[in-house]
């Protein structure tokens, strides 16, 4: 299994790599990134370094044993004991259990290393593979939302109890 490493200066070119190698998948289920994203990747790189020093955010990649990204685990607007959960598997290595498994690490290093009591996170309707991994790692449907235009759904998790397992 990958590991799970927060962000550093050094992931910069294994990330863009990842970024570009599933594109296309991503925007299959998720809003593109758009081309500035790409275009400007140095400088967004630097920036969300920037960011995460201030404590305001954790970005995580999972590293293979090649050095190879293969998903990021993100939690961003940190406040108030709260944060949003973002998560984005490679199309190489999904439908593995990565993302159920990189979520569930990722919650307990919310709670026990960033002091977090609550996590919130948001998927379209149409991507139900997220809502599988959402569902499974303790996560709660929290009402409606619209993402980019897309219908979506809202969860929220509550970090100071543990999650019931679901299949």
């Amino acid at each position: 299994m990958p590991e799970l490493e927060l962000l550093r200066a050094d992931h910069a070119e294994a990330l863009l790599d990842f970024e570009v190698t599933n594109r296309a998948y991503f925007a299959a289920s998720i809003p593109d990134r758009g081309d500035d994203y790409f275009a400007n990747f140095a400088t967004r790189h630097a920036a969300l370094l920037t960011e995460q020093a201030t404590g305001e955010c954790f970005f995580h990649v999972l590293v293979d044993a090649g050095g190879d990204i293969t998903g990021r685990v993100n939690l961003v607007d940190v406040a108030d004991g709260e944060a949003e959960l973002g998560y984005r598997i490679g199309a190489s290595a999904a439908g593995r259990g990565l993302a159920t498994a990189a979520v569930t690490q990722v919650c307990a290093l919310a709670a026990e290393s960033y002091g977090l009591k609550r996590l919130r996170a948001q998927t379209t309707l149409d991507n139900i593979a997220s809502h599988k991994v959402l569902t499974r790692t303790g996560f709660e449907p929290a009402g409606d939302t619209v993402l980019s235009g897309r219908p979506g759904r809202r969860y929220l998790r509550d970090l100071t109890t543990q999650p019931t397992p679901s299949t």
